[in-house]
């Protein structure tokens, strides 16, 4: 059993829960990843370590609040139990040498993007970040970013906050400036996608952190199968983070859809259920 010892809302669907695992904090590193079971009966669902506190031995993952299980996440509280966290899992990001570098994160995807700029600084690396979002009122942990960063663009949709346009406008504009060397994409894969097009002209090193649909997350199912480079590659033993300009990042979209039928289900039996 594991508790919950903080727990913050940071938008209207969006949770953030900190967890008491000591021996899961002094592993985990920036891009690794946990298997998470609220309860007994539930389903094994992977969620990025959004950070990590070795010496309070806690970790903390921030949950969008989509399907049947993240919206059961969400309703627990601090000094509920979660019945199985099992991790770090995953290959840590290889981030190498840079020295400049640009985090993008798209909508929840800032919570992974997170750890990912929170190392890079404490490495001495020149970090950008740029966070991009509907709208003002989603917009999450822009105070921890603005400390882990040399410089922060928001980006909306609508232009409500930040500059009005997509993560991908603000990208191009500062490659064309030149020396950056690192470009670390997370979020919605059609996200993804675009930023590794904009990057290829530029040969920037382009690295990506992929969220296909996953069982066990040892490597046994196969149900994180991606395609990188032309070769099967398993996300949970051989990423998540993977070659941005390797990934059929449309046959990833297909894949990530075969279950929404399902999934809209199981939340209308919930619905009736606690109605």
């Amino acid at each position: 059993m594991f508790e919950i010892v903080d727990k913050k809302v940071l938008n209207s669907s969006v949770t953030s829960l900190t967890i008491k695992a000591p021996f899961i904090a002094k592993k985990a590193k920036a891009g690794q990843f946990l298997i998470v079971k609220a309860d007994e009966t539930g389903e094994r669902i992977p969620l990025t370590i959004s950070d990590f506190d070795s010496s309070a031995g806690t970790v903390t993952i921030v949950i969008q609040a989509v399907g049947f299980t993240t919206k059961k996440l969400v309703r627990m509280n601090c000094g509920d139990y979660l019945a199985d966290v099992a991790g770090p899992l995953g290959l840590p990001t290889e981030f190498g040498n840079p020295k400049k570098a640009i985090i993008i994160g798209g909508g929840v995807g800032c919570a992974i993007a997170y750890p990912q700029a929170k190392t890079l600084h404490n490495m001495g690396v020149d970090v950008t970040v740029i966070a991009g979002f509907r709208s003002k009122d989603i917009v999450i942990l822009e105070d921890e970013m603005k400390k882990v960063s040399n410089n922060l663009y928001i980006t909306t949709d609508d232009g409500s906050y930040g500059e009005k346009g997509l993560v991908t406008d603000v990208l191009k504009r500062l490659l064309n400036k030149g020396g950056y060397d690192l470009v670390i994409a997370i979020g919605p894969v059609i996200m993804m996608k675009f930023v590794a097009l904009t990057t290829k002209p530029y040969s920037v090193k382009t690295i990506v952190s992929l969220n296909p649909i996953m069982i066990d997350g040892t490597g046994m199912c196969g149900g994180c199968r991606v395609n990188v480079g032309g070769e099967t590659k398993f996300a949970c033993v051989d990423g998540p983070d993977f070659d941005g300009h390797l990934v059929d990042f449309d046959e990833l979209m297909r894949r990530n859809t075969l279950f929404r039928e399902e999934e809209a289900h199981a939340c209308r039996l919930e619905e009736t259920n606690n109605g």
